[in-house]
């Protein structure tokens, strides 16, 4: 049986604050990398590592990746959830050529508000109350705020705007994933099964594009490249994906979801620390907007008094 418990201890707060951290340091490692590796190769290659490890966890646990008999398919929606999840990789890989790893990890964290628009259409008790419609509306503001630098003399170049782009597609990708998973049979299927559609489809499926346009692996790659691909696959693909699933399992999912929050605020600082990146006031703008916004939105629904 799982051991539910019913508020955050100090092993699960440590453990959300380290996801995050992760998460948040995850966008300058790719884009430090990128000046070897090239993006959909990259991208490619952490989520095949990734696959790999999983499997490999899964079978010393022997843990059930087959449907059972009788159990509703999961084949279909794994494949498009992991078509899904290459998109929004290939956009997030490419777009940190022409933006920064702190611009891309504020943009990316619309991915709550997609869910939120679309988990009415899957389930109808999860309609948007005018609260959290007005907490998504501030935070599209924010973002649009936060969009027009990449036309402005402080764009970190005149391209910026692509990728910041990009970064708005990849969590619009981002959302449709979790949408398929909430709205199929991989709602019910063990995470680690999940996770491996994801990316095992998304890895053959960015590779096999990173060759269709010409990418090549370098012939000589630095110790510095493979430790922060290593990172990607190891630290954040497999260990700290399945340290988010431990956490869900044990520990009531609202208060683990405001923890999110976070993810946004340490890509930033990782970009502006350890990349000397820009930190100008419309992204400091659309920070506190996504954050807040996300915060509205992830409330969880007062249940109405009966007649």
């Amino acid at each position: 049986m799982t051991d539910r418990k019913t508020s955050l201890d100090a092993i699960a707060v440590a453990s959300l604050v380290l996801c995050c951290v992760l998460w948040g340091l995850n966008q300058v490692a790719a884009k430090v990398a990128l000046v070897e590796i090239p993006p959909l190769l990259q991208a490619g290659a952490r989520s095949l590592g990734g696959a790999a490890l999983v499997f490999l966890w899964a079978a010393s646990r022997r843990l059930p990746l087959r449907d059972a008999p009788g159990a509703p398919p999961t084949a279909r929606a794994g494949w498009l959830a992991g078509a899904l999840f290459a998109a929004e990789f290939a956009c997030i890989f490419v777009g940190l050529q022409f933006t920064t790893a702190g611009r891309m990890a504020v943009f990316l964290y619309l991915s709550p508000f997609v869910v939120a628009l679309g988990m009415p259409f899957i389930a109808r008790a999860e309609r948007l109350s005018a609260l959290q419609l007005g907490g998504l509306v501030a935070a599209f503001a924010g973002v649009a705020f936060a969009f027009a630098d990449g036309f402005g003399a402080k764009a970190v170049s005149d391209r910026q705007w692509i990728g910041d782009g990009l970064g708005v597609l990849a969590a619009l990708f981002w959302g449709a994933t979790t949408l398929v998973i909430r709205g199929s049979a991989l709602t019910s299927a063990l995470p680690e099964k999940t996770l491996l559609y994801q990316l095992a489809v998304s890895g053959l499926l960015l590779t096999a594009g990173g060759v269709a346009v010409g990418e090549s692996w370098p012939a000589q790659t630095s110790a510095l490249a493979w430790a922060l691909l290593a990172f990607q696959t190891v630290v954040v693909t497999f260990a700290s994906y399945l340290l988010w699933f431990w956490l869900i399992r044990h520990y009531p999912a609202t208060l683990i979801a405001s923890f999110v929050l976070l993810t946004p605020v340490f890509g930033l600082l990782a970009g502006a620390l350890l990349l000397g990146e820009p930190v100008t006031v419309r992204l400091v703008v659309a920070l506190v907007a996504v954050s807040a916004g996300i915060a509205v939105v992830s409330r969880p629904a007062r249940p109405r008094a009966a007649a």
